[in-house]
């Protein structure tokens, strides 16, 4: 199953961030490599939120991301939440549904 783990970012958030930016990168990397996380970035244009795209059996592994990163431990991050994405295309889609022939 696929997660969305969605960040609301405080206004200040592009003039803080080089402080934690090295911790926030680390964690990230480290979900990484575990399989956890697969994707990851800051929303633009305006730079007002995050969207990070998790996968695994429960929620709980982007619960316990955000409440690791520094970005919300610091206040760089305002508000965050965890939604359950159905995936059905692509190549990495957790439930692929096809066309009927």
């Amino acid at each position: 199953m696929h997660y969305l783990l969605l960040y609301d970012l405080s206004p200040d958030y592009l003039a803080r961030r080089t402080e934690w930016r090295d911790e926030h990168l680390d964690l990230a990397w480290q979900a990484q490599e575990r399989g956890e996380l697969v994707l990851g970035g800051a929303l633009a244009d305006p730079v007002d939120g995050a969207v990070l795209l998790f996968q695994g059996d429960s929620p709980e592994v982007a619960s316990r991301f955000a409440e690791a990163d520094p970005y919300v431990l610091h206040g760089l991050v305002l508000r965050w939440r965890v939604r359950p994405w159905t995936t059905v295309v692509g190549a990495e889609a957790a439930s692929p549904v096809h066309p009927a022939p």
